[in-house]
């Protein structure tokens, strides 16, 4: 097994990554807090994954939340649902929450644990790629907003990380290719090593090759432990990981939350910001098109929706939280390895762009 740490001072937390570790009690048992315990999850995780979970917390008062699944879910209106069932079943601060689904039942779960009498434990049981790679590590808990993605949030940790790699043999092959542009978003931003490393095993990668897919998680996730520990509230380097999500949250937006999965929004907006940089004289076309190529490769979209223009997209880009007196801050890749954030671009050069 695996064991990663996010290393915060007196709130840091292990990532455990390993295969068969939902069988593993003790991993679990042994960061509740009090005797009570209720699991979040949604329609389709619940009879895959939810009994083997439960089983290893007879020594625990369970009870369960089960939300629909999708984007659309993570919302104002189940936030109140989890809020409302803890209140009526007597949940109270010595009370754990336990994440088990994707990136959607991660970050509500974290943001009502945030919330409820001020905040509550949680642990993070993250079952799709895209979750185990990024959305269950660091802390950031959200629900979304017709006018913006994670816009109503919080910034708050969980007690740990349990990754059994094994959950991802039940995933779609649409949500594994998703959770695979936030893998080469790695790659991109901080470690060309890894995006080249990526380059070489695309086809281990495809065929769910264990000890292939445990090597890639643990470098997404040791990737993020660092940017986090570096700067946890995103006030500097930890912008950098939303290479591709200010033009991926308008997708998203704009199309409606479900519609375009997060991960391929992000890897449409990651090529888009890298032809921006091409433009602006800041990447080489060479890098451009070796982006393009591994992106492609777990049949990722590389185009924007016809139906989005330049104003559809600068309505929503007006609202991202990285930008500062209403100016535009965009993370764009300047070499297969290195990122930066600009806030010289001008509107007219995105419209060439988009």
């Amino acid at each position: 097994m695996t064991t990663l740490n996010v290393e915060l001072g007196t709130r840091s937390y292990p990532i455990y990554i390993d295969s068969g570790l939902l069988t593993n009690n003790s991993l679990l048992t042994q960061h509740i807090r009090g005797k009570r315990v209720c699991i979040v999850s949604n329609n389709i995780v619940k009879p895959l994954y939810l009994a083997t979970l439960k089983a290893k917390l007879s020594a625990f008062q369970v009870d369960e939340i089960i939300l629909p699944d999708g984007e659309a879910q993570k919302s104002l209106a189940n936030f109140d649902v989890i809020m409302s069932h803890l209140l009526a079943n007597g949940h109270g601060r010595d009370s754990t929450l336990i994440a088990l689904g994707g990136g959607v039942i991660g970050d509500i779960t974290g943001f009502a644990a945030a919330c409820y009498q001020r905040g509550i434990n949680f642990i993070q049981v993250p079952t799709t790629l895209l979750s185990q790679v990024d959305s269950s590590v660091g802390g950031k808990t959200a629900v979304n907003h017709p006018l913006g993605k994670n816009m109503i949030g919080a910034f708050y940790q969980p007690k740990a990380v349990l990754i059994d790699i094994d959950s991802l043999s039940t995933l779609p092959i649409r949500e594994f290719n998703a959770g695979m542009a936030e893998v080469i978003k790695y790659g991109i931003l901080g470690d060309g090593d890894f995006f080249t490393w990526l380059e070489n095993n695309i086809e281990k990668i495809k065929s769910a090759d264990k000890n292939t897919l445990i090597e890639m998680v643990k470098t997404c996730c040791q990737c993020k432990a660092d940017i986090v520990a570096a700067d946890e509230t995103e006030s500097g380097v930890r912008a950098l990981l939303n290479l591709g999500h200010t033009f991926g949250h308008a997708i998203e937006a704009d199309q409606g939350y479900g519609n375009w999965l997060h991960g391929e929004a992000v890897a449409t907006g990651m090529v888009l910001a890298s032809k921006l940089s091409v433009a602006m004289n800041l990447l080489e076309a060479s890098d451009l098109r070796r982006i393009e190529t591994l992106i492609a490769a777990f049949d990722l979209p590389l185009i924007a929706p016809e139906s989005m223009g330049f104003e559809e997209f600068i309505c929503h880009m007006r609202r991202d939280k990285k930008n500062l007196a209403g100016v535009l801050r965009l993370i764009v890749p300047t070499a297969i390895g290195q990122s930066e954030m600009r806030d010289d671009i001008s509107e007219e050069m995105l419209q060439q762009i988009l």
